[in-house]
């Protein structure tokens, strides 16, 4: 039988009943116009801090029934890159199921990623997605990729990998990276780090995202998914990316002393 995996944030980062997840999710969803798209970059802070940042892509992008959602790997489970390949996870709204062919052909075009569950069991930053792509689209299939890795051949490899198993899919796919960008410094400090690292996402510079995050102490959590997702639609054939909004949590709660930055952004 399929592993079934249960919400692990439901209640905590969005609302835990399909109705009132529904509702929250239509009030942050932007309101276009959609244009096609090959990867996003969306942040995974609770609704309340990230939610309408998140909601500002999706509302702007074509959305697919398929989905490869990258996350980082908050909670130091499982493999340093792995997927779950195999099952549904359930959610307020219905299950998302796994899509088993994509998920086979990723990891036969990749020496990096492996089989894994455990790093999917209690990781959010792939599970907050999910709702808006049901909410939009309704019946969704996606692959989850977990990355815990840094390093640049690693990044390509996984980027190719995704391409190269998109290229042989039957249907079109959207990349989705899972990223807030920094974290727990001024509102000041974090947009000028920020900025640092946007102008490599939007010139669409991998090698050039991951040496700048390192290299200016970005605290960036989803460094890797974003530079996979870069790589990934680069293989593609991408050609300009967009910043659609960013926010801060300070935005929200009005505290600037200690904030975290959520850039939105679409790469076509």
């Amino acid at each position: 039988m399929s592993p079934v995996r249960e919400a692990a944030v439901a209640g905590q980062f969005y609302p835990g009943s399909r109705p009132a997840l529904e509702h929250a999710v239509k009030d942050m969803i932007g309101p276009g116009p959609t244009r096609k798209a090959l990867g996003v970059m969306v942040p995974h802070a609770g609704y309340m801090y990230s939610g309408h940042v998140a909601g500002a892509v999706y509302g702007a992008v074509e959305l697919p029934q398929t989905f490869i959602i990258i996350g980082p790997n908050h909670t130091g489970l499982g493999p340093a890159a792995s997927i779950m390949t195999r099952g549904a996870w359930r959610l307020p709204g219905g299950d998302a199921l796994i899509n088993e062919a994509l998920a086979d052909s990723i990891i036969s075009h990749s020496r990096v990623l492996s089989a894994d569950d455990r790093a999917h069991l209690f990781e959010h930053s792939i599970e907050v997605q999910l709702p808006f792509l049901q909410y939009l689209v309704g019946e969704v299939n996606f692959v989850p990729v977990s990355l815990m890795l840094t390093s640049t051949d690693s990044c390509r490899d996984i980027g190719r990998a995704l391409a190269a198993a998109i290229k042989a899919a039957q249907a079109p796919v959207l990349v989705v990276a899972s990223s807030d960008m920094t974290h727990y410094e001024s509102q000041v400090t974090a947009q000028e780090k920020d900025n640092l690292a946007i102008e490599r996402l939007l010139a669409l510079d991998p090698e050039g995202l991951l040496e700048t995050v390192q290299e200016n102490h970005i605290s960036m959590c989803g460094v890797a998914p974003a530079a996979t997702m870069l790589f990934a639609c680069r293989e593609l054939g991408a050609n300009e990316a967009r910043l659609v909004k960013y926010e801060t949590s300070g935005d929200v709660t009005g505290d600037y002393n200690q904030v975290v930055g959520y850039a939105g952004v679409v790469v076509s």
